[in-house]
Parts: structure tokens; C-alpha cells; sequence
């Protein structure tokens, strides 16, 4: 079933940082399923980075007001890949939205039509990516195992509301996602 592109979202040190204001608390056991994923998709991998905007427009002001840490440059250390996915991030897609389903991620998503989603956090990033990928017409995957949220609770709430989206979204575990 790894048919498609694998988009590994923001797995980044401010996310794994056990001190960061951002910290996903189970990023391990994420970091465990997307490394698991990684040789079922050979080169169909993406990697995302969150990052901030140079100047927040919009509701993004109160955002980065409530969050000022996180106004950073794109070299700050805490938007950089965890160590062990930057060695093997050959593509990476940056974006100042939560969403990371851009043009770049459609281009080499919609060839095969098939996105798997894994990493954090569940309940903001992936969730927003997943949402507008099947609203554009994409099958997605949610490998649950392989993703982390801001909290336990959190985490299983944005997979139900996920799988309420089927057949458009899925939520599936990363031992289905790699068996032959």
C-alpha cells in the first residue's frame, strides 16, 4: 500500500524540544513510525518545515503576539529538521501556514493522486494539510502511528475528526501502510 507520496510535516526541533513552548510530547514515538515509513517510499518523500512569516499579516499578528519565541529567521535552530531527518530530507517544502498542502506539494503529489501524511502535530498541521488535500481531490492517508499532537487528547480528537472525511481521508497505522 505505498503506492504515493509521503509528506513527513514539520518535524523539527521546536517540536521536539522537550523545552520548547511547542513541544509535542510524544514526537519519539512519531519519529519511530515516520522512520519506519521512510524506506517504503524510497524517494517519494517530502519534508515540511513550519516557519514564521518575515512580518505576520492577518490574524497571524495575534498569533506571533501570543507566540513571540517563534519569530525567527528560516535559520534559527529551532526550525530546523530533527538531526536525524535532516540527513535524510533530499526534498524539503517550507511555509509559514499550518496548512502545508501548497502548489509544491500538489505538483508532486498529483501524479500518483495518493498523499500519507505523518508527523506533527496531528491536530494543527497535519490536520490543516489533510483537509485541503482531499479538498482538492487527493486520496490521503493519515499514518496514526507515525504522527504526535499537542497532547494525548488532542492527538486522538483531530483523528477522529479525520476519519470522519473518509472515503477522502483514512486513518491507518504504519504496519498497514508497509506490509507487502
Amino acid at each position: 500500500m505505498t503506492a504515493g507520496l509521503l509528506a513527513v510535516i514539520d518535524m523539527q526541533q521546536v517540536f521536539a524540544d522537550p523545552g520548547s513552548p511547542w513541544a509535542a510530547p510524544r514526537f519519539e514515538q512519531a519519529a519511530q513510525g515516520v522512520r519506519r515509513l521512510l524506506p517504503a517510499f524510497g524517494d517519494r518523500v517530502t519534508f515540511t518545515r513550519f516557519l514564521a512569516p518575515d512580518e505576520p499579516t492577518g490574524a497571524w499578528r495575534a498569533y506571533y503576539e501570543r507566540w513571540p519565541f517563534a519569530l525567527r529567521p528560516p535559520d534559527a535552530p529551532l526550525w530546523r529538521l530533527a538531526d536525524e531527518f535532516a540527513a535524510r530530507a533530499e526534498q524539503v517544502l517550507d511555509a509559514p501556514t499550518f496548512g502545508k498542502w501548497t502548489p509544491e506539494l500538489a505538483a508532486r503529489t498529483l501524479p500518483e493522486g495518493r498523499l500519507v501524511l505523518a508527523g506533527v502535530s496531528t491536530d494543527c498541521c497535519v490536520l490543516s494539510t489533510a483537509l485541503a488535500a482531499a479538498d482538492a481531490g487527493v486520496e490521503v492517508l493519515v499514518a496514526a502511528d507515525a504522527c504526535a499532537g499537542a497532547d494525548d487528547t488532542s492527538h486522538a480528537q483531530a483523528l477522529s475528526l479525520m476519519d470522519l472525511y473518509r472515503p477522502l481521508i483514512r486513518v491507518v497505522t504504519v504496519e498497514e501502510l508497509t506490509r507487502g
